[in-house]
This record gives C-alpha cells, structure tokens and sequence, in this order.
C-alpha cells in the first residue's frame, strides 16, 4: 500500500436497500481506513451516479478507491472494467473487500483481467445464442427483421420530390432520415 496516497471509499445503496446496508457499507469502508467516503442512495434504474462521478474527479495519482463488493461500484462486469480502466490511467488502484481484489497487486491486476476475459466469453456467447435463434427463427418463418420503414416509403419520396419538395423537407414530411430520402432519391435515377 503507497504512503501517500489516500485511501477514498465509494458506497451505494438501492432505495429498496435497509438503512444498514448502507451503515454496513460504511462502517466496513472506515474500517478498510478510508478517510474520505463518497455514498449515494439509488433506484436500481438509475442510471447517472453523481456521488461515483465526484469520487472519480476526487481521486487522484497513487490514491486507492475502496468498495465493499463489486455491485455497490458497477452495473455489469463490462461496467466494472470500465471504471478500473479509468482508475489505472489516473495511477489510482482499486480495492474491492468482498472478492479480496486489489489492483496494487499483480494478483488482483490478474483477478480483473480474467473478470474481463469472462465478460468478454459471456457477451460472445450471449450474440452466437442470438444469431443461432434468429436463424432458426428464419428457417421457421418466423423472423421478419426490422421493417425497412424508409424503403416503404420510396414512392412518396418520389411524388413529393417531383411536387417541388426538397430533400429535408421531404424528410420531415415522412418522419425518415435525410439519408435515406438522398439515397432513394439517387437509386430513383
């Protein structure tokens, strides 16, 4: 553990969560010997964090952010290598209690590399779960893709540009993109 740096603990509680998950939270942080804690109460759904915002703007070079568990910093596992990628160019390490993770280690440098490489496994494997239903949805019938809604409309894009319209106001008119109205307009000629 760096001297110098200062130890900054981050606590978040659901608004469904007892108030002593939140003291828990804190007297673990305090105990941990963080002198400066950050700590906001959240709906599940929220999705800005005003209190994690202001601890990443606090923390500086050779501090150390402290959490409880790994919920309490981050949404997803994606999430949480996001911020600990963030805390490694600020030259800021990451303690996490629950999983005993710390990133001033090379152990727990290597226990967040191989979260990163699960998380990475779990999305591919959650897209090759996707392709293989959509073509089995397609061999079926079943799968119809999403309506081209500006293909639909090529026809009034050609009524309305030869009444005069121009390219953006056509657009507007028929609530597609400028692009598509352009691109129809020039697979028209």
């Amino acid at each position: 553990m760096s001297s110098h740096g200062q130890l900054v603990g981050y606590a978040r509680t659901s608004t469904t969560d007892q108030k002593a998950g939140l003291e828990a939270q804190l007297r673990n942080l305090e105990a941990a010997g963080c002198t400066k804690v950050f700590h906001e109460e959240l709906s599940a759904i929220a999705t800005k964090r005003p209190e994690l915002g202001r601890a990443m703007e606090y923390l500086r070079e050779g501090d150390r952010l402290i959490v409880t568990k790994p919920d309490r910093l981050a949404r997803s596992t994606a999430d949480l290598l996001q911020i600990a990628t963030t805390l490694d160019t600020k030259g800021v390490t990451l303690r996490i209690l629950s999983m005993n993770v710390d990133t001033a280690t090379p152990t727990g440098k290597l226990m967040l590399t191989m979260l990163g490489g699960i998380a990475e496994f779990e999305r591919d494997l959650m897209l090759e779960r996707q392709r293989e239903g959509i073509a089995k949805a397609k061999a079926q019938g079943k799968y119809k893709g999403r309506a081209p809604t500006a293909r639909a409309k090529a026809d009034d894009v050609i009524r309305l540009k030869a009444e005069g319209l121009t390219g953006d106001a056509i657009a507007v008119e028929l609530g597609i993109g400028r692009a598509s109205v352009f691109r129809i307009l020039r697979e028209a000629k």
